[in-house]
């Protein structure tokens, strides 16, 4: 991307509308309440011919910088002063207010391109608004309508001249290549892989930060980035939209997202709130890798194991994280009980790692880094067929399936059908009669026996013969 763009305006003037519009997705939540966006969130615009950088931004609210709204403000700063251009929008609709005076006072001090953008110029009535916004000395409004997509070719003219033709079309050598495919690739389900594949040491990695309000998840990400990139604070529920950042790790890309907190479904009856939980959702079904935050001081909440399952059964590799480590007295026996809390609790991600940390003062966090990356390689194995049938073979030697009506059942072949959760195929008979207590067995066993601590572990049986042993009496 050529240069950055930062969208900024009062609450409610349509920034994150017209950032959707710009990325072509819903990537910001958008509502009527104002100040739904509190964070700068980032994306890829494209608008006709140009291809830039946009940054969605906190509304203006005058406050203290000790208030959440103060600390809002200082992101959207810090969002103008990283940008080579703002688009300053206003409300056609409502006209001006002292907030929008402020602000083009700010923008003006800052001496950075600005396109001042009339917004809602669809509505009736609108012409005033429009009409008064040349008097915040800004230059000629640009009339759009970021929902309807009205004006967006006055719009692209209007950033061209701002930016200057060069900087608006650099010649495509001089492009850096930023953009990298982090789509999750597929094999096919039916591939018998006899040689066990390596794992991809430099492929980018997706990690989703979950957990409840006020565990501390947006100060683990800003901890891991070095900087207040995020916006924190003592009140919960800060965080709404899933902010997505990168970041390198020992030469790694590393895209983290910070999401907002889930509380008990029954608690939750705002629709802004309903909103944010299920943006955190789609963020957890994006990942690879999910990092469960708890409060070290309150561990364990029914909410936490909720969490937990959620993210098991959505298939995704799974850490636990314990926060606040640093507000911990007697760490060896706190440490302890969080172990046998975990085995015992968790029962379905037996062997799930677990990490103290403090994202306040950093401790514990290439510890974090590291159990992902092992996570992240155990959720991506795959186990030849082979060596899946020689198991096979030994544990119902040890523990023979059970004989159900008089019947006993027999497990004939064994293969792996797909990674990213780990998923096997066994070829039995009555694979419906399969007792549940059987196949915790075996999947039990796996975990043991192959080295597969904590991600989720997928058992499909089904009726047939061994496809090796028909292959073989037709050779005979």
């Amino acid at each position: 991307m050529s240069f950055t763009v930062a969208i900024v305006g009062r609450p409610n003037v349509g920034k994150s509308t017209l950032f959707n519009r710009l990325v072509g997705k819903k990537l910001a939540l958008v509502d009527d309440t104002p100040g739904v966006t509190r964070d700068r969130r980032p994306g890829d615009a494209k608008l006709i011919d140009l291809r830039f950088r946009i940054i969605d931004t906190a509304g203006l609210e005058q406050s203290g910088p000790d208030t959440l709204q103060g600390r809002m403000w200082a992101q959207t700063e810090a969002a103008i002063d990283e940008a080579d251009l703002s688009l300053f929008l206003v409300d056609a609709k409502g006209g001006l207010t002292p907030a929008d005076e402020t602000l083009a006072e700010m923008l003006r001090r800052r001496g950075k391109p600005v396109v001042l953008v009339a917004n809602k110029s669809e509505a009736r009535g609108s012409d005033g608004g429009f009409y008064d916004a040349f008097t915040l000395g800004l230059g000629e409004p640009c009339p759009i309508s970021a929902e309807h997509g009205q004006g967006m070719l006055d719009l692209r003219d209007a950033i061209v001249a701002a930016i200057g033709e060069d900087r608006a079309y650099p010649p495509e050598d001089d492009v850096a290549e930023t953009d990298i495919d982090l789509r999750p690739t597929f094999k096919d389900d039916g591939e018998d892989e006899e040689v066990e594949t390596a794992y991809d040491e430099t492929k980018p990695l997706r990690v989703a930060i979950v957990g409840r309000p006020n565990a501390g998840k947006s100060t683990l990400i800003n901890r891991f980035l070095g900087e207040d990139r995020l916006l924190t604070g003592p009140e919960a529920g800060i965080t709404r939209d899933s902010i997505s950042v990168e970041w390198d790790w020992r030469g790694r890309t590393i895209k983290m997202f910070d999401t907002a907190g889930m509380r008990r479904k029954a608690k939750v009856q705002e629709k802004l709130e309903k909103l944010s939980v299920a943006d955190a959702l789609r963020a957890i079904r994006f990942a690879e890798t999910v990092v469960i935050v708890f409060d070290a001081t309150i561990p364990f909440e029914k909410q936490d194991l909720q969490i937990v399952d959620l993210v098991l059964r959505e298939g995704r590799a799974a850490v636990l994280a314990f926060n606040k480590w640093d507000l911990v007295e007697d760490w060896q026996a706190v440490l302890a009980d969080l172990r046998e809390k975990t085995e015992r609790l968790l029962p379905q991600a037996r062997g799930i790692r677990a990490v103290p940390i403090s994202g306040h003062t950093g401790y514990g966090l290439d510890r974090l880094m590291q159990a992902i990356i092992e996570t992240d390689k155990t959720w991506n194995r795959r186990i030849s067929t082979a060596r899946l049938n020689r198991w096979l073979e030994s544990q119902t030697v040890q523990h023979p399936p059970p004989a159900v009506s008089g019947r006993r059942l027999k497990l004939k072949y064994m293969t792996q059908v797909k990674a990213r959760p780990p998923g096997f195929m066994i070829s039995c008979t009555r694979p419906d009669a399969l007792p549940e207590s059987y196949v915790r067995y075996l999947i039990n066993g796996l975990r043991n026996d192959f080295d597969l601590p904590g991600v989720p572990i997928r058992m499909h049986f089904r009726s047939g013969d061994n496809p090796y042993e028909s292959k073989a009496k037709k050779r005979r």
